[in-house]
C-alpha cells in the first residue's frame, strides 16, 4: 500500500518532465498527460505496490529509484528490476486491471509523478505514440527482469553486488549514494552477513568505500571488471539503454 506522501504545490504540467519516457512523447500528448499528474515526494523504504494489488495509480519517477522485488512466502525478497527516471510503474492496469506481481519499494527518496490509473488508461487508448513507447519500455523492462533473475541464480554474490551498485550509479549519475545493509540484503536475496562479506571484499580491492550505508564508487572501471557480464547486458539491451530505445 502506498503510504502518505507529500504533494508539491506547483502543478506537474508546469514543469519540464525529468522522466525520459514522458519526455519522448510529442509535446501535445505530453502536456495532456502531465495536466492529469500530481508531483509527490516519496521516501526511501516506502511501498508503492504489493503483489496481488490492483494499482489505483501509475507512477513516473523523476529523481528517485524504485526497486522491484519478487516476494516468496511473504517475507523473502529478491530484486529483479529497478525503475528510475527512464520508466514507469503500474503498467498492469492496462491489462484489464491485472494485479501486480512484484513489490515496488522506493530505494532512494525523491519525487514521482502520479496519475490515476483509470485516467491514464483512457489517455492511453487515445495516444498511439504512447502505446508504442510503453510497448518498447515494457519489452526492455522484461529483458532486465529476466537477466537479473538469471544473474541471481548463477553468479557469485560479490559480482552481483558490483552489478547492482553499478546499475544504481548509472541511474543516479553519481558515484555516491546511500544503501543500507538491510536494503542490499533484500535486493540480493541474502542475509545481511552475506552483504557485509561481499562489500568488505570490494572495499579491500579499493573499488568502493562503504560506511553506515554511504557508498562511494572509487574505481568504476575496476568495479565493472568485478561485476558479472550481466551488467553489460542489462545496460546495453535492457532498461539502462532506454535512451536509445525511445529514439
Amino acid at each position: 500500500m502506498l503510504t502518505d506522501a507529500a504533494t508539491d504545490l506547483a502543478p506537474a504540467a508546469l514543469r519540464l518532465p525529468q522522466n525520459q519516457l514522458l519526455a519522448a512523447l510529442p509535446e501535445p500528448e505530453r502536456g495532456q498527460l502531465l495536466a492529469q499528474c500530481e508531483t509527490l515526494r516519496v521516501q526511501a523504504g516506502q511501498l508503492l505496490f504489493e503483489p496481488g494489488q490492483r494499482p489505483g495509480f501509475m507512477f513516473f519517477p523523476l529523481d528517485t529509484l524504485v526497486s522491484l522485488l519478487a516476494v516468496a512466502d511473504g517475507r523473502m525478497t529478491l530484486e529483479v528490476g529497478v525503475v528510475g527516471r527512464e520508466g514507469m510503474l503500474g503498467a498492469s492496469v492496462l491489462h484489464a486491471g491485472r494485479p501486480v506481481q512484484l513489490r515496488a519499494v522506493v530505494q532512494r527518496s525523491g519525487r514521482v509523478l502520479r496519475i490515476e490509473a483509470a485516467c491514464f488508461a483512457r489517455l492511453f487508448e487515445q495516444m498511439p505514440v504512447l502505446q508504442h513507447l510503453l510497448q518498447r519500455y515494457t519489452d526492455a523492462l522484461l529483458a532486465q527482469v529476466i537477466q537479473i533473475a538469471v544473474c541471481s541464480r548463477f553468479h557469485m554474490l560479490e559480482a552481483r553486488l558490483a552489478r547492482s551498485l553499478l546499475m544504481t550509479r548509472d541511474r543516479l549519475q553519481s558515484e555516491k549514494f546511500h544503501l543500507t545493509h538491510e536494503f542490499l540484503a533484500q535486493m540480493l536475496g541474502v542475509r545481511r552477513v552475506g552483504v557485509t562479506k561481499a562489500a568488505s571484499a570490494l572495499q579491500e580491492k579499493k573499488l568502493i568505500g562503504y560506511s553506515r550505508g554511504n557508498i562511494e564508487i572509487l574505481d568504476g572501471a575496476g568495479l565493472e571488471q568485478a561485476a558479472c557480464h550481466c551488467y553489460g547486458l542489462v545496460r546495453e539491451e535492457g532498461v539502462l539503454g532506454l535512451g536509445q530505445v525511445l529514439r
